[in-house]
C-alpha cells in the first residue's frame, strides 16, 4: 500500500541536514506540506529548493527552538503560511563528547535544552492546534543512547533518556485526540556528524566489525520509518520507540 500524506501539514526542527532532511523528503513525496525550522538560513533554503525541485511544497522559518519566545514566533508563521500541522517531528539535537569532570555546566545544559527542552516547547506550541482534528502524528528523535550508553556521553545519554520519558507521558495525554507520540532511535547512520570514522579507512573496517548488519544506516531508512509512522497505518502505534541500529543494541 502506497503511503499517502495529502492534505497533511508536517514541522520537522532540525530539518536543515541529515536525518532531518532525509524525513522532510520522505514525507514530501508522500504529499505532506513541509515546515522546515532551524537556525541555519543557507542549509534550510537548500533543502527546500530541493524539494520545491521535485514537487514538493517547502518553506523554512528560523529559530533557536530552546527559546521560548522564539517558537512562539515561530508557531503564528507556521500557522499563517500552513494552519495548524498535523505532524511534528521534534528532530533539533547537539552533542558534547567529554568525560563529566571535563564538562561545564553550560555544555551539560546545552545538550540537554537542544533535545529536551526543545521538544517541551515546540510541542506545548503546537499541540492546542493538533487536537480536535482526529489525526495527528508526534515522532520525538530520541537515540540508542536511551537505552544503552558509551563514555563521554553523559550529557546526551541523559538528554535522550529524558526525551523518552517525555514520548511516552506524552503518549498517554493525547491518546484520546487519536494524536500517537512514538520515538525513533537511529544507531549509527552515514551523516556528516560520522563523516571522521567513514572517512577513516582503517577506523571505518574497524567500527563495521562491531555492526551485526556490517554496515552503516542510510538515511532513506529513516526517512521511511518516519512515513510510515505518519501514516493511517501505524495509527494503533503510540507510546513507544523504534530502535532501528542494524542491530548494536542486540549485542
Amino acid at each position: 500500500m502506497q503511503i499517502d500524506l495529502s492534505g497533511r501539514v508536517a514541522l520537522i526542527t532540525g530539518g536543515n541536514r541529515g536525518l532531518g532532511a532525509a524525513m522532510a523528503a520522505a514525507l514530501s513525496a508522500a504529499g505532506a506540506q513541509l515546515a522546515l525550522v532551524a537556525r541555519n538560513e543557507e542549509k534550510l533554503a537548500g533543502v527546500c529548493d530541493a524539494l520545491a525541485a521535485a514537487g514538493g511544497d517547502a518553506a523554512y522559518f528560523l529559530a533557536d527552538v530552546t527559546d521560548e519566545d522564539q517558537v512562539a514566533r515561530v508557531a503564528a508563521e507556521v500557522n499563517e503560511r500552513f494552519g495548524a500541522p498535523h505532524i511534528l517531528i521534534n528532530n533539533a539535537g547537539t552533542n558534547e563528547r567529554k568525560h563529566l569532570v571535563d564538562l561545564t555546566l553550560d555544555e551539560f545544559e546545552g545538550v540537554l535544552n537542544s533535545s529536551l527542552k526543545a521538544a517541551f516547547l515546540v510541542s506545548r506550541a503546537f499541540v492546542p492546534g493538533m487536537c480536535g482534528r482526529g489525526y495527528g502524528r508526534i515522532i520525538n528523535m530520541t537515540s540508542i543512547l536511551s537505552h544503552v550508553s558509551l563514555p563521554g556521553r553523559t550529557p546526551y545519554s541523559s538528554a535522550k533518556a529524558g526525551l523518552l520519558g517525555f514520548t511516552r507521558a506524552l503518549a498517554l495525554e493525547l491518546a484520546c485526540e487519536a494524536i500517537t507520540v512514538n520515538g525513533i532511535s537511529p544507531g549509527p547512520f552515514g551523516t556528516e556528524m560520522n563523516n571522521a570514522v567513514m572517512n577513516d579507512p582503517e577506523a571505518n573496517a574497524q567500527f563495521l566489525a562491531s555492526l551485526p548488519i556490517g554496515r552503516w544506516g542510510r538515511v532513506e531508512e529513516i526517512g521511511g520509518l518516519a512515513c510510515y509512522l505518519c501514516s493511517d497505518l501505524a495509527g494503533f502505534i503510540t507510546g513507544t520507540d523504534i530502535v532501528i541500529d542494524g542491530g548494536w543494541t542486540t549485542k
